[in-house]
């Protein structure tokens, strides 16, 4: 399958030549012609898997017709509205409407929170077919009377999981209550979830489903394992790995911002150049906090998980769980930030004590138990006494979820670190 058989135009094709691309990936050879026939999709498919080409580029063939150079506000009429959870997420987007949209005269732009509203407003004025928006901040210019969407022809609602996650619902009913009935409307999804049907319930017809993958699945190029620690002993750990491993392009995640920012200083004090990416920072903070980590001036970058969707970076070798996330399909997005495109990565879970009940959600969600490897000097020490890991060695309950557990009568253990295939390796 070549991305000729999809049914793009002549524009679209060299656009997408040029950028280098040879094979459409599975979600594209399926959304694509869905998405220029005018169906709704519901589409789910792993993180780096080429979602946001699989909208992006049938919907710059469709809006063609309405290209024009005219100087007019009114010749520019906001067509398609794409929706995005967080800030990095919706430039990423804004990003590659820009760059598959190169010759077509059609004009785009970006609106978030976190900057001076003012700017964006001029911007809108001047007239732009293809809006991408934070939803927070789409409401404040729909106050501001700064934009006008009864012309929308698409509404996209990417990451719609995160949508749902983070309580954007209500505004994103706000906002669709501003949009003509008549339209169509793509949720694009890492993940599929009962809820995430229900919303398409909601705000679709008759939706086309596209599912690519396993729900709920990883990249088969993906190795997970996980490390036992205290969680007092976890930055101490997590520096012992890198050194150890002379590891580069470290993204790791923590639970809150206090906790990214004071991993951050802990590991930059101790030699390991580190910045921190999370809700707290000005946008231009996290945009030069994601430019320094692309651009290889600091090996490790630490953000939460309200702050990663949308970072998209290249050949990401290394995430590092340095807090299981509260909710287990987080899990499967941090993890997806790696392995993208069909390279290969490793995910690392620091996992203590307290966090047994997590790891269980995660292999519940995974099907599958994480591989556990040991770092004898940091195994957890309840006791007084070193416990060994079971992970990937036997199932920790009768439902079938691995981990390591704490055991009621703990088994010492002695010698050196055991081997990575003795770990499940």
């Amino acid at each position: 399958m070549t991305f000729q058989d999809l049914g793009l135009s002549a524009d679209i094709l060299a656009t997408v030549a040029r950028e280098g691309y040879e094979e459409p990936t599975p979600v594209q050879v399926s959304a694509i012609p869905l998405i220029l026939a005018g169906h709704d999709v519901l589409a789910a498919a792993p993180t780096g898997t080429g979602k946001t080409a699989a909208f992006v580029l049938p919907i710059l063939d469709n809006l063609r017709h309405h290209a024009n150079a005219g100087y007019s506000p009114a010749r520019h009429p906001v067509r398609v509205l794409i929706l995005t959870p967080t800030r990095e997420l919706a430039v990423q987007v804004a990003d590659a409407v820009k760059v598959y949209g190169r010759g077509i005269p059609l004009r785009s732009a970006v609106v978030y929170g976190g900057t001076r509203i003012d700017p964006e407003i001029k911007l809108l004025w001047n007239g732009v077919e293809i809006l991408v928006a934070t939803p927070g901040r789409l409401l404040d210019h729909i106050g501001q009377r700064s934009v006008n969407l009864s012309q929308v022809e698409v509404l996209v609602l990417d990451e719609a999981d995160r949508m749902l996650d983070m309580g954007f619902v209500p505004d994103v009913r706000k906002i669709a209550g501003h949009l003509p009935a008549v339209r169509q409307t793509l949720l694009f999804s890492a993940t599929f979830s009962d809820d995430i049907r229900r919303l398409a319930g909601e705000f679709q017809t008759d939706p086309q489903t596209v599912e690519v993958a396993a729900r709920n699945s990883v990249a088969e190029n993906l190795t997970q394992v996980l490390y036992p620690v205290d969680d007092s002993r976890k930055a101490d750990l997590l520096l012992h790995l890198i050194q150890r491993d002379s590891m580069e392009q470290v993204l790791v995640f923590t639970r809150s911002k206090i906790g990214a920012s004071r991993l951050a200083s802990y590991l930059d004090r101790r030699g390991v150049s580190t910045t921190a990416i999370h809700g707290d920072r000005t946008q231009t903070e996290r945009t030069r906090a994601l430019a320094a980590f692309k651009g290889r001036f600091v090996k490790v970058l630490v953000a939460t998980d309200v702050a990663s969707r949308g970072l998209d970076i290249d050949e990401l070798p290394y995430v590092v769980n340095f807090e299981l996330p509260h909710e287990p399909q987080d899990y499967i997005h941090r993890v997806g930030r790696t392995s993208r495109a069909g390279a290969s990565g490793t995910a690392i879970s620091l996992v203590s004590p307290s966090e047994v009940d997590k790891l269980r959600a995660v292999q519940r969600l995974l099907r599958k138990a994480i591989p556990c490897e040991v770092v004898e000097e940091f195994l957890p020490d309840p006791d007084g006494e070193r416990v060994a890991p079971v992970a990937a060695r036997r199932p920790m309950s009768r439902q079938g979820t691995g981990g390591y557990s704490r055991y009621s009568s703990p088994q010492r253990i002695a010698g050196p670190r055991p081997a990575l295939a003795a770990a499940g390796r």
